[in-house]
């Protein structure tokens, strides 16, 4: 029962969250200057289209009914049209969603598989060489910029040794192989960027740890260095690790538009970024919406992995 207070007190959050995340994206299209179906037809405007766009996108409909008509078209999963070509919004943000999910999946295991490792064993190592060496790597991966990754292992992977392709994707149940060689650069590139950041947080949660009273006892009792850094230091210290975990998944799953863009990665990133171009703010309002949810999503799913990860937060 505790944990289904728990539960049910993080959905309730996370439907506060979710409306006023509605009402930022529905003032998106009034806060912005000028007329956004004006802007949306460009050359093609004439009178009768730019009449008939308004009454289709419902624009010349009172503030509050357009509000309250958002609110039920989007508690039903319509988000109107997009302003370019007609598609269905959610058509749109569907087709999308695949390429970002497997980016995300993909850049966030790369991400722990060199994160976990590397600060662990900095912590454990600390003002030792082998701890600078891999503070100074984690420095340097903050400070570089993704693009310019992106760009490098294109020209390395690509130019040079001809091993991978430079952009594009292939949906990984058509084609699984052709998914796996597509996503390694983009991929790696967004792991590499997270599990710079996540390297560092792993190392301070391990030290923080480390310096309880706890863990100095079961040393103090004998137990192998191995069994005080698993059951005691880095049990204790996922609570943090998780934390940073869901926030670079979350900024993954949000869309990471350069990286996106320098690879033709049709996902979400690079969906805002052409529709930011082409001001179709049905579409954008769309990806914002979307984005949120994920956002809420891995909130979520992190809470409910920190209950599992320490009971006292489940009972507090």
């Amino acid at each position: 029962m505790t944990v289904l207070k728990f539960l049910v007190r993080r959905l309730a959050y996370s439907l506060v969250v979710l409306v006023g995340v509605l009402i930022v994206v529905f003032a998106l299209v009034h806060l912005v200057p000028g007329d956004p179906v004006r802007i949306a037809l460009g050359t093609r405007y004439t009178p009768e289209a730019y009449q008939a766009l308004r009454q289709a996108s419902g624009l010349d409909r009172p503030l509050a009914a357009q509000f309250a008509s958002y609110l039920g078209h989007a508690a039903t999963g319509n988000l109107g049209v997009s302003f370019r070509n007609g598609d269905p919004v959610t058509q749109v943000l569907l087709e999308r969603l695949p390429a970002t999910v497997s980016l995300a999946v993909v850049g966030i295991v790369l991400a722990l598989v060199i994160a976990l490792p590397a600060g662990i064993y900095a912590a454990l190592r600390e003002g030792r060489i082998s701890d600078a060496i891999v503070r100074a790597t984690s420095q340097f991966g903050v400070s570089v910029p993704d693009f310019w990754l992106g760009i490098l292992l294109i020209s390395l992977f690509s130019s040079v040794l001809g091993w991978l392709p430079t952009s594009g994707y292939r949906p990984l149940f058509d084609d699984p192989g052709g998914w796996l060689r597509h996503v390694i650069l983009p991929g790696l590139t967004v792991g590499l960027v997270a599990a710079a950041i996540m390297t560092r947080y792993v190392r301070s949660a391990v030290l923080e740890v480390s310096a309880m009273g706890y863990v100095r006892t079961a040393r103090s009792k004998g137990l192998p260095p191995r069994v005080v850094t698993l059951r005691h230091t880095v049990r204790n210290a996922l609570v943090p690790i998780l934390t940073i975990t869901g926030i670079q998944l979350a900024t993954i799953l949000g869309g990471v538009i350069v990286v996106e863009v320098v690879f033709a990665w049709p996902g979400l990133g690079r969906l805002v970024y052409n529709s930011v171009a082409a001001r179709d703010y049905p579409v954008i309002q769309g990806a914002v919406l979307l984005i949120a949810v994920l956002f809420l999503a891995v909130n979520l799913l992190v809470d409910l992995l920190y209950a599992i990860a320490d009971p006292r937060i489940r009972l507090s």
